[in-house]
């Protein structure tokens, strides 16, 4: 703790320095983590087509000469079904009521949707914290849909300022930036200047591993998955050796992860190894073992085991 306090105290902080965190919510597969990746221009949060990738808070940092971000990424905003989902729901409602600037995202291709209207019915309710309306995915938008589209989702907070941007292809995104930054207060940075998340590499790693689960495997199974490192240390010869438990609801689960003759684990624990040579930058040997936890999603002990814990 002392060194991350010298640190900061060492960072020469200039007249009018801004800080502050920005809680980036909105529906499933909005983009929040793309957008998060590409502002910190490093890979810090798992991305996949699937809704309800992210789990857990993770922060990025973005800092510069003249300010610090601290983006708050958090699980899609759900109506729960069991105890993961709550869990995912708590995580997203303490960063609104954290933030000093919210980033409602959307996806602007789509249609509003029920979800989008709860969601701005929860923000319309917070005070005194600036909210700006950012509209992703624009890029996917014909002519003829821009201006009804954009009217729609403006009709959800009339008095929040907005942008259309594409956190993929990068068109608005350094304007979405510059907007987030105005409205962020004045004061010190929270964090040394060269770290980029809070988030440990093991569990990080964890992460990595379940992503290529939902990349690679289709219906209900990756909603069902949960990854646990066992064993994370460097050996003498400069190899990271990890191991992990990969946890599932039932057992034609685990028999479709593991696939025929153990083919498609390997697929997994092949494209999870290329990830984590890029976290680690360096050589990686990966052991996937698969066990059936049954309805661990619903059960509050199972799911402090398996990291997901109740804040307090």
């Amino acid at each position: 703790m002392d060194d991350v306090t010298t640190e900061i105290d060492e960072f020469e902080i200039p007249e009018g320095f801004r800080s502050g965190f920005v809680a980036v919510v909105g529906r499933p597969n909005v983009g929040k983590s793309t957008l998060m990746n590409a502002f910190l221009q490093d890979k810090i949060a798992i991305v996949t087509p699937r809704p309800q990738t992210t789990r857990s808070r993770q922060l990025g940092i973005l800092t510069t000469d003249s300010y610090q971000i601290v983006f708050v990424d958090t699980p899609g905003l759900i109506k729960p079904r069991h105890k993961l989902d709550e869990y995912m729901v708590e995580v997203a409602n303490e960063a609104l009521e954290n933030a000093d600037v919210i980033l409602y995202l959307v996806d602007v291709s789509q249609p509003v949707g029920t979800g989008d209207k709860i969601i701005a019915g929860q923000l319309q309710a917070v005070q005194n914290t600036p909210i700006i309306l950012g509209m992703n995915k624009a890029d996917l938008l014909k002519p003829a849909q821009v201006m009804p589209q954009t009217e729609a989702y403006r009709a959800l907070l009339p008095n929040a300022p907005w942008i259309l941007f594409s956190a993929t292809r990068g068109h608005g995104r350094d304007e979405l930036l510059q907007m987030l930054v105005e409205r962020l207060p004045e004061g010190p940075p929270f964090y040394p200047s060269d770290q980029v998340t809070d988030v440990y590499v093991r569990d990080m790693a964890a992460e990595f591993i379940r992503e290529q689960i939902m990349l690679q495997l289709r219906e209900e199974v990756p909603y069902g998955t949960a990854v646990q490192i066992l064993d994370f240390k460097e050996r003498p010869n400069g190899t990271t050796y990890i191991s992990a438990n990969i946890f599932v609801e039932r057992d034609t689960h685990k028999r479709i992860i593991i696939g025929h003759k153990g083919e498609q684990l390997k697929k997994i624990g092949a494209a999870a190894r290329k990830e984590l040579e890029q976290l680690v930058d360096g050589k990686v040997y990966l052991e996937l073992w698969v066990k059936v936890l049954p309805k661990w999603r619903r059960n509050e002990k199972a799911l402090r085991r398996l990291g997901y814990k109740k804040m307090d």
